[in-house]
């Protein structure tokens, strides 16, 4: 168990997604959930995205997984990122769950790294909020003010395909020992750079963008047959090939509809932020139970687990009482909402909690519908 020592409130109030911090032995005693060797054994795996990065002069080099050996990459000057390790290997997720005082829709994924002394990666920064977490070694980190405008930032050489910004004026500027933990909030660039072979973990919290919610929408009313109303007016232009101001605002305001409509948004949510960007572990059994074998393996002992990264979320003060898992809707139409946080917020189920929660008959179908579809499994 990983227990974060940190001040909560304090830290949602005055860093979350404001300023970045350092948290010496936020995590005491720490010990790697996982070593060198097995992370390099997850990216043997065709399924599971992993990558190397070849630190250079004034770049570098990415080379996408699989990979079987390494010692073409020397003894330095490189790094092992694998994404998603807690989709892989359970023993990574009290890591994870570490960090579940933000919400499970922001989370994105736990990535682990193996890095070489001088291996890293130059200046750049992330759309999204990540905690390092330092492992076995150490890793320097600089850490620049936010950057004013990231739409029009001047990438190293001038190079638009380039990952790489110009250097920065750090603001931090630490090495990370072991269980020592670096928030960087969105748009604050940054650069590691590895002192001795080091492990570390880096946990992302990502929130959707425009595009993102604008094609989800789009997908929802096609798939749903709505937003067929259409814009009208009582006036029109002066001029036939002018678009009015007031026909612009008039067409425009039909978006702004939809996003007031519970009906409309409530589900793209739902669907959207109970996705993942990486591919889950499913673990689907040979035979698929029933509910009485459900319940005869809950009586003898057994719990009901989560798969590693699956998302189980309720939206608060739905119009309709159901879950979104994984992409799917999930009507409940029965069941109270206890019952619902209960599901949404514990991702081990012992024996007696899933008894109780199987007195009632459509939790009963749905936990033996998620195992039978590999979302969860039975673990003594």
């Amino acid at each position: 168990m990983y227990k974060l020592n940190l001040d909560i409130q304090q830290f949602i109030g005055q860093y979350w997604q404001q300023q970045p911090l350092v948290i010496k032995q936020a995590f005491p005693d720490f010990v790697d959930p996982i070593g060198a060797d097995e992370l390099a054994g997850l990216a043997c795996e065709e399924e599971i995205a992993s990558r190397v990065v070849v630190t250079k002069d004034k770049d570098w080099e990415l080379i996408q997984g699989p990979f079987e050996d390494y010692d073409k990459f020397g003894e330095t000057h490189w790094q092992l990122l694998v994404q998603a390790v807690n989709h892989w290997y359970p023993d990574a997720q009290p890591l994870v769950e570490a960090f579940r005082f933000l919400p499970d829709w922001r989370f994105d994924d736990l990535m682990a790294s193996f890095a070489t002394p001088k291996g890293g990666v130059g200046p750049h920064f992330d759309n999204y909020d990540v905690f390092i977490i330092q492992g076995e070694g150490q890793r320097r980190w600089k850490v620049g003010d936010k950057l004013a405008d990231t739409r029009n930032v001047k990438t190293r050489g001038d190079n638009p395909d380039s990952p790489l910004i110009d250097d920065f004026e750090p603001i931090i500027d630490i090495v990370l020992e072991k269980g020592d933990v670096l928030y960087i909030p969105p748009g604050f660039p940054h650069c590691g750079e590895t002192l001795s072979l080091a492990m570390s973990y880096s946990i992302g919290f990502r929130a959707p963008s425009q595009q993102e919610l604008v094609s989800q929408i789009a997908d929802e009313l096609i798939d749903t047959n709505q937003g067929q109303q259409r814009f009208t007016s009582s006036e029109e232009g002066s001029a036939p090939g002018i678009i009015s101001a007031s026909h612009q605002a008039g067409i425009m305001a039909l978006l702004t509809q939809l996003s007031q409509d519970p009906d409309c948004y409530q589900a793209v949510l739902g669907k959207l932020l109970s996705q993942n960007r990486f591919e889950l572990d499913i673990c689907e059994g040979e035979e698929a139970y029933s509910t009485q074998e459900l319940l005869d393996a809950l009586e003898q002992g057994a719990s009901i687990r989560r798969i590693g990264g699956l998302k189980v979320l309720r939206l608060e003060d739905d119009a309709s009482s159901r879950l979104f898992i994984n992409g799917e809707v999930h009507p409940l139409p029965g069941t109270d909402e206890a019952t619902l946080q209960q599901l949404c917020n514990r991702v081990i189920l012992s024996p007696d909690e899933a008894l109780a929660l199987c007195r009632q008959a459509e939790v009963l179908e749905l936990l033996c519908q998620l195992i039978n579809k590999g979302y969860c499994y039975l673990s003594e």
